[in-house]
């Protein structure tokens, strides 16, 4: 059910009241223009949440990404965390996901004729690539977790809110997990509802409209992940390719804020299912390999696979140390964002208008 996964800190509650008061002070600058923000020439489209942790912002980059490529030149820029180098990177067929983070690999890979860029300073960021002689010609440009930055004006956000996190059920930091006061959700044009089980009812639905009390200028959809067939992640390695069956024993391998939708959904193929998780965006360490290779070890029954998703892909295949036996079973399961009730062809719509009231 929606906002099964919340856990308010009660006793930190007094804190949240300090750190509320911060944030409050912080937008009250922008909104008086105490603190100025810039605009650009160009449809700029944040994608972003108020919440700490998982809200599917990547998958969701990728299908605006694939919904717009074929018409426009896109830009995505990403603050690239915790990647290794600092300021405006631009990146290539042979950036390493330490140079650019994984998120931007990942991308980078999948739509390499998308320009992907990382800067922790998004307008620095912005202005590089408008003035940079290849790029400067962008179409639009694409913003990846930026709804706090708001130096930057966007010209279109759309808000995600996890189905098992909703904002609504949420207090700010420390007791709870927002970044910003519920009243936040005001500057978004769009509001997604993410990893949405589909098996949702009608009445469901209602009952989350109603609890998000959006304004009439905004519009709320609900999306759902969709998985591809797996694929052999070190491709070099001899061995068939495998389907997923109720006897697959699985061991799902995550560095990802929030693997609880991605348990839940692969437990309706089968239940023999081992989770290994690690925090988000973890750089895999001597001892996690260990705890890998003990781990696939243990599993039972004739047929085990170790299951991971792309965003931890990028950061496994740097690992050289892991045995010929595990490299031989990992898997990596694509995931894609699906527009619930029939309604991917409004998002569509919405995600154009904007671009030619832009132009």
């Amino acid at each position: 059910m929606e906002g099964d996964l919340i856990h308010i800190n009660e006793w930190l509650k007094p804190l949240s009241w300090f750190y509320g008061f911060g944030v409050w002070m912080r937008n009250l600058c922008f909104d008086t223009g105490v603190l100025k923000e810039q605009s650009f020439d160009r449809p700029i489209i944040c994608v972003g949440n108020i919440t700490v942790g998982g809200t599917g912002k990547t998958p969701h980059i990728e299908l605006l990404l694939k919904m717009l490529l074929p018409r426009h030149k896109v830009a995505m820029l990403s603050r690239g965390y915790k990647r290794k180098t600092r300021g405006f990177r631009l990146a290539n067929a042979k950036s390493t996901m330490h140079e650019i983070g994984d998120e931007p690999w990942q991308m980078k890979e999948k739509f390499p004729e998308a320009i992907i860029a990382v800067d922790a300073n998004r307008r620095r960021g912005i202005q590089r690539l408008l003035s940079d002689e290849t790029t400067r010609d962008v179409d639009v440009i694409l913003l990846d977790d930026a709804y706090q930055h708001r130096y930057v004006h966007a010209g279109l956000n759309i808000l995600l809110t996890d189905y098992h996190r909703l904002i609504t059920d949420d207090c700010l930091l420390p007791a709870g997990r927002l970044r910003e006061p519920l009243s936040a959700k005001e500057r978004a044009q769009i509001v997604i509802v993410t990893k949405c089980p589909l098996d949702m009812k009608p009445m469901d639905y209602r009952v989350i409209q109603k609890a998000l009390q959006l304004r009439p200028y905004q519009q709320l959809f609900f999306s759902t992940f969709r998985y591809g067939p797996l694929r052999r992640l070190f491709t070099d390695t001899p061995g068939q390719e495998e389907e997923l069956t109720p006897d697959t024993h699985i061991l799902l391998l995550t560095g990802i804020a929030s693997p609880h939708q991605m348990m839940m959904d692969l437990q309706r193929v089968t239940r023999h299912i081992t989770p290994l998780s690690f925090s988000d965006h973890h750089e895999f360490k001597k001892g996690d390999i260990q705890q890998i290779e003990e781990a696939f070890t243990s599993l039972q029954g004739s047929k085990r696979l170790i299951v991971t998703t792309e965003k931890d892909a990028a950061r496994l295949l740097l690992i050289k140390e892991l045995s010929p036996i595990v490299r031989r079973h990992i898997y990596v399961l694509p995931i894609e964002v699906e527009i619930l009730r029939d309604e991917g062809p409004a998002f569509t719509s919405s995600i154009h208008d904007f671009l030619h009231q832009s132009s």
